[in-house]
């Protein structure tokens, strides 16, 4: 029997995760759902580790990373995270295997195999490194976008909105201008700063500072208003509404979600 803490903030994210988990190894035993970074310090101080722990990055109180500053935690960790592949990069390096959100069961199969594999191994992980690597990532500042015969660059802060329409991407800037741009929503996810952008479906990716309003769509997805305004609607997809709702409180407690 695997013995299993979960460390995520959403207690529907962290059911989810472990209803998932239950899938694939039947077996498993949920220790404890640790909520935030105070309690997990406290919880493994007290208790004796478990055999595996899944570990969300971003925790209503801080980086979990922060965790490892306060106590040593040998268990084998799997990291859930929203970080893109630069991020992610910092834990293949170290020997630490992900699971990047949206949680897809092909990808619990291959992490848990893993950790079965590598139980026999007590690799000594320098928490600290990865902590310092996330924190130091360094995102694009600008795009080159052409117009015309026209070449000119835009700052990334000055952006409101990526979307895609008709095969091609577009950059949309707080003054109102748009222009068409050679890089893809997929790319553009790896170059801006996560946490500033967030991609709320497969066409669009918004700046938190161009979000006006939100409004409740459905049960479990919400509609943005933009500004400037756009000439689509921008409806986060159910997939990824438990992730924006995390998102935003990673950043800002000034939006409330209107009924």
């Amino acid at each position: 029997m695997t013995k299993i803490v979960i460390i995520e903030d959403e207690k529907p994210a962290a059911q989810r995760l472990f209803k998932l988990i239950k899938q694939v190894e039947p077996d498993a035993e949920l220790v404890m759902h640790l909520e935030s970074v105070k309690d997990s310090v406290k919880w493994f101080a007290e208790n004796n580790l478990p055999d595996l722990i899944f570990m969300d990055i971003e925790l209503a109180d801080g980086s979990s990373f922060n965790i490892f500053h306060e106590i040593k935690i040998k268990a084998p960790i799997i990291f859930t995270t929203a970080f893109n592949q630069y991020a992610i990069d910092a834990f293949k390096v170290n020997s630490i295997d992900y699971l990047l959100k949206p949680i897809k069961k092909e990808g619990l199969e291959n992490s848990l195999q893993k950790f079965h594999s590598l139980q026999s191994k007590k690799d000594n992980l320098d928490y600290a490194l990865l902590l310092k690597n996330l924190v130091t990532k360094e995102y694009q500042k600008r795009i080159v976008v052409r117009y015309a015969d026209v070449i000119k660059t835009v700052d990334i802060e000055n952006i409101a909105y990526f979307y895609t329409e008709e095969k091609y991407t577009y950059l949309y800037t707080f003054d109102s201008q748009r222009y068409p741009i050679d890089y893809t929503l997929d790319q553009l996810d790896h170059m801006i700063d996560p946490k500033n952008y967030f991609r709320i479906n497969r066409q669009v990716i918004v700046n938190f500072k161009a979000i006006e309003k939100m409004i409740a769509y459905s049960k479990a997805r919400v509609k943005i208003i933009l500004k400037p305004v756009p000439s689509f609607e921008t409806i986060v997809s159910t997939e990824r509404s438990p992730y924006f709702k995390e998102w935003l409180i990673g950043m800002s407690d000034t939006f409330k979600i209107s009924d």
